[in-house]
């Protein structure tokens, strides 16, 4: 009979209808519980588990250490004084076993993907008007990438709608702007389409002072020839 273990044959021993048979497992092996085998002489194989155990603490104790007192004149008898060291308990530390676990990935299986139209930076868009400043109901177009493909774009501007449009299939889009009411000053037109772009559009009045003022030269200037001539026409017939 053979008893086996990782590899080794621990012992042997001849045939015999029952009995035992002792094998001596090799030094530094590590604590832990292990499997072997025992194989007879037909074959047949027996199998069997034992567990290896961390040796106990050592504790190491000094001998006591007698110290005589000095010899005086005239001598003096004084009892021996007996210091005991401190006892030193040493402590083995059980080895640490690590388990590691591989995990196999089948390569023949493709990663999954998601797709989506959704713009996920929006950084990538841009709301681009055409002009950067207008006059009430002057026209203003906006023109617009990254967004999602297919996707509604909604144009506001003071907390109202100002423009509606589709993207196309690049993620670009263009309208017109219109405002109901606007009021002098700079505002921004948002353009929301999954996303949110941001142009701005400064707002103007047209001043009709100057318009005003060239009419009043005009019609100064008509009164000064006319007056002019009335005075000729005056002074001819007064000769």
């Amino acid at each position: 009979m053979r008893i086996n273990w990782a590899g080794s044959v621990l012992a042997t021993a001849p045939w015999a209808a029952n009995g035992s048979v002792t094998a001596t497992i090799p030094a530094g092996s590590k604590p832990a519980t292990y499997s072997y085998n025992a194989t007879d002489e037909c074959g047949r194989t027996a199998f069997g588990r034992f567990t290896v155990t961390p040796p106990p603490p050592v504790t190491t104790t000094r001998p006591p250490v007698t110290t005589q007192p000095p010899v005086t004149n005239p001598p003096v008898t004084k009892p021996p004084v007996t210091t005991r060291p401190p006892v030193i308990t040493t402590t083995t530390t059980p080895p640490v076993t690590t388990t590691t676990t591989t995990t196999t990935t089948d390569s023949s299986t493709p990663p999954s993907s998601s797709t989506t139209d959704a713009l996920t930076d929006p950084d990538d868009g841009v709301l681009i008007l055409d002009k950067d400043n207008i006059q009430p109901g002057d026209d203003l177009t906006a023109t617009g990438t990254g967004c999602p493909k297919g996707a509604n774009v909604t144009l506001k501007s003071l907390g109202q709608d100002v423009g509606r449009t589709t993207a196309d299939e690049n993620g670009e889009f263009r309208s017109p702007v219109r405002f109901e009411n606007i009021e002098p000053g700079r505002h921004k037109v948002r353009a929301e389409c999954g996303i949110v772009l941001v142009g701005n559009v400064d707002v103007t009045l047209s001043s009709s002072s100057g318009g005003t003022t060239s009419t009043l030269v005009v019609l100064l200037f008509f009164l000064l020839v006319g007056a002019a001539m009335l005075r000729r026409q005056f002074a001819g017939l007064r000769r």
